[in-house]
């Protein structure tokens, strides 16, 4: 039976050690997108700190730091048509008054733990199982749906390896009877980002974000 996950990027799930999420936004850091980026940030995308002080999606990080900063969960800007605040799940790129800042939503805990449909078939328990504490990239990480906001990143089964440089690792899989077909895409898989930069001992050169397929 087909799995129903569909793709949403990565989903907060809960905290190493088994710290439960905050609720409301108190879960998250409040970071700036430039009002002129024409770059589309969607929910469940990765982010990356660049050197002038604002966050991007991951392909985007020249003169920064590649390490990712978090998830991104959403925004909040100044309508440049309404001149009213507005929420959106996603950064549509555009639309926002340059007078006030683009204010990003980011789950940015090294500690946290999210879900992340796979993109092919992990084939059994037994390769679910053999691929735990593998790092992974991510497929189609920096496309989404205007229409929900959502991202259409995806774990990229092709790339589980050893190397550490790779943006997830693998911890596990969410038990779900609606997603238990392990010989179709669509798994749950629980995931952490590797080289987190706001990790204790991260740096600016504590890893490098895959961006064949984030």
């Amino acid at each position: 039976m087909a799995n129903t996950n569909g793709s949403f990027g990565l989903r907060p799930l809960n905290k190493l050690g088994g710290g439960a999420n905050s609720t409301g936004l108190t879960g998250y850091t409040s970071y700036e997108i430039a009002s002129d980026n024409t770059d589309k940030i969607y929910h469940g995308q990765i982010v990356v700190p660049l050197a002038s002080g604002y966050i991007d999606h991951t392909t985007n990080a020249a003169g920064g730091t590649v390490s990712a900063l978090g998830v991104f969960q959403g925004c909040e800007y100044v309508s440049s048509t309404t001149g009213k605040p507005t929420w959106s799940n996603y950064w549509p790129g555009s639309g926002a008054d340059s007078n006030h800042p683009v204010k990003a939503f980011v789950n940015d805990d090294p500690s946290q733990l999210y879900v992340v449909a796979t993109d092919a078939t992990w084939t059994s328990k037994a390769t679910a199982r053999a691929s735990v504490f593998l790092n992974a990239s991510t497929s189609t990480g920096i496309t989404g749906t205007d229409t929900t906001g959502l991202s259409l990143g995806r774990l990229a089964i092709s790339t589980l390896a050893t190397t550490n440089s790779l943006t997830l690792r693998v911890m596990g899989w969410v038990e779900d009877p609606l997603n238990e077909d392990f010989a179709a895409a669509g798994i749950g898989a629980i995931v952490r980002l590797n080289n987190s930069f706001n990790a204790p001992t991260g740096s600016i050169a504590a890893g490098t974000v895959s961006t064949t397929g984030v």
